[in-house]
């Protein structure tokens, strides 16, 4: 009995590691260098970048797992803050400002994280001696700089939405949709 759920416990670890992997490598190779950087990329040179990025995710864990951080506290901190720092302000904005645009969203996620992942670096591996409540900006600590970093993206991601061209027709209508799901759209029509 206590092997099966074992078998059970490690069974939905390694699915949700997988499912992460997955995500990761086609968030990389499919998101990022074939819709942004690079779209007339081929499918086996996007299929290698996924690979790739794949291994350095397995890397990376790996090396957390031989060398945790502080404590687990500390490392859902940092998971929360920089995903607050990230993608908190433009799910947000996305769906409550038609405006939003996608140079918008880019540029407040990319402060976001660059702020917060910087800050968590710095004195976490850079310097650690330097970790005290003296030397943090404002007197926050690495794990509660997220905040700061979210306060950053939605004002860098409202500023370039605002000098930059709206996004299309199609969008909007689609954030329209989002906002009012279907049965709700009508009544929100009927009521205008």
């Amino acid at each position: 009995m206590i092997a099966l759920v074992a078998a059970g416990a490690l069974a939905a670890a390694l699915s949700t590691a997988a499912g992460l992997l997955l995500v990761i490598s086609a968030s990389i190779s499919h998101d990022l260098i074939k819709k942004q950087l690079k779209p007339d990329i081929s499918d086996h040179a996007e299929l290698v970048i996924a690979r790739v990025a794949a291994g350095l995710a397995v890397l990376l864990a790996g090396y957390f797992g031989v060398n945790p951080p502080d404590y687990v506290a500390a490392t859902v901190a940092f998971a929360f803050g920089l995903a607050a720092s990230s993608f908190f302000p433009v799910i947000i904005m996305g769906i409550f400002n038609k405006r939003m645009n996608k140079e918008g969203a880019i540029s407040g996620m990319i402060t976001g994280l660059l702020f917060t992942g910087g800050y968590i670096i710095n004195f976490k591996f850079l310097d650690p001696a330097s970790n005290t409540a003296e030397d943090w900006l404002l007197g926050i600590s690495p794990e509660g700089i997220g905040f700061v970093g979210m306060i950053l993206n939605f004002v860098v991601a409202w500023v370039v939405m605002t000098f930059t061209p709206a996004p299309p027709e199609e969008i909007s209508e689609l954030v329209e949709h989002i906002r009012y799901p279907r049965g709700a759209a009508e009544a929100h029509e009927l009521e205008l």
